[in-house]
């Protein structure tokens, strides 16, 4: 058992460790003549300046009682309508040409960086919902008494796990999402949920074996069915000890999400590639960019760590 001097030895061991490689990033900086930018990367985050909004066509600014701003084109197309408005450049009766602004907008917004975090969290929970109901479900089936079952269970996974997510992303989009009308997101999340529920069907599967034969034959000498013995007696068991490993899965999962980017989804790793072009902080933007998805995988990590125990205090 560790005494309080050994904790806080290391403790001190480990915050000297982490100095060494901070201080070893720095001076490698140094090393490549690379002058640090992080002000450059602030307004990618979140953008406190005012958003100018411009004219898409040639015509004349109108301003009518409600203060409502619209752009009348000279060649009889449909007028810009500007609706919100924090400040007014034109006034009624100028003429506007084509990228001129006309308005502004005061406040903050969240720049790409953000926006891509949001798409990358969005698209890894709905991916986590399906991929759990695709595992247990093919899980179920690795273990059921039909042997077709057992055959299409071991063919997915077999099939899924042996092939790159890569391919998967572009089968899906470009195949399966060309026959049934798939847009860019949906695909994104059908690949992902396939790929990682033939992971997760694994995981049940193991968990479900794991729990001794006895326990299903004294709930069918109970009078349970097989189904009611699942439900009420391995499965909870199943759970308690896949959860280590499910983690995991699905920590892969959130890292994976970022290779739907190749199918122009501007998920955080997209909206990176994009900010690094624009910013010219190509070291601030890719440290930024994977301490935001340590943030997401350790604070999932810590959710799952406080069902493992609070599933641990109820046996």
């Amino acid at each position: 058992m560790q005494t309080q001097s050994s904790r806080w030895l290391g403790h001190g061991i480990y915050l000297v460790i982490m100095a060494i490689l901070i201080s070893g990033v720095y001076f490698a900086g140094q090393k490549i003549d690379y002058t640090w930018h992080w002000e450059r990367l602030w307004p990618y985050i979140i953008n406190t300046e005012s958003h100018d909004i411009v004219a898409v066509t040639d015509g004349t600014a109108v301003v009518d009682a409600s203060g409502r701003l619209s752009i009348t084109p000279d060649y009889g197309d449909d007028p810009q309508i500007i609706e919100r408005y924090d400040t007014l450049v034109s006034r009624n009766g100028d003429l506007i040409f084509q990228g001129d602004t006309v308005a502004r907008i005061d406040g903050w917004r969240f720049g790409p960086i953000a926006e891509g975090l949001w798409v990358t969290i969005k698209i890894s929970f709905i991916s986590l919902i399906f991929a759990v109901l695709l595992g247990v479900m093919f899980g179920l089936m690795r273990v059921a008494h039909g042997q077709v079952w057992r055959n299409l269970a071991v063919t997915y996974v077999e099939v899924i796990r042996g092939t790159p997510l890569l391919v998967q992303i572009f089968i899906v989009y470009f195949f399966i999402g060309t026959v049934f009308d798939l847009d860019r997101f949906t695909a994104g999340v059908a690949a992902l949920s396939i790929f990682t529920g033939a992971y997760v069907a694994e995981i049940v599967r193991a968990g479900i074996q794991s729990v001794p034969v006895g326990q299903m034959e004294a709930a069918r000498s109970l009078g349970m069915n097989y189904v009611q013995a699942m439900a009420y007696v391995i499965m909870p068991q199943a759970i308690k000890r896949t959860l280590p490993p499910l983690a995991g899965q699905f920590i892969n999962l959130i890292k994976d999400s970022s290779l739907v980017s190749v199918i122009s989804i501007t998920d955080l790793t997209k909206a990176g590639r994009e900010v690094v072009s624009g910013s010219f902080a190509p070291f601030e933007v890719w440290f930024t960019v994977a301490a935001l998805y340590l943030v997401v995988t350790g604070g999932l990590s810590l959710v799952i760590q406080r069902l493992e125990k609070r599933l641990s205090a109820s046996d």
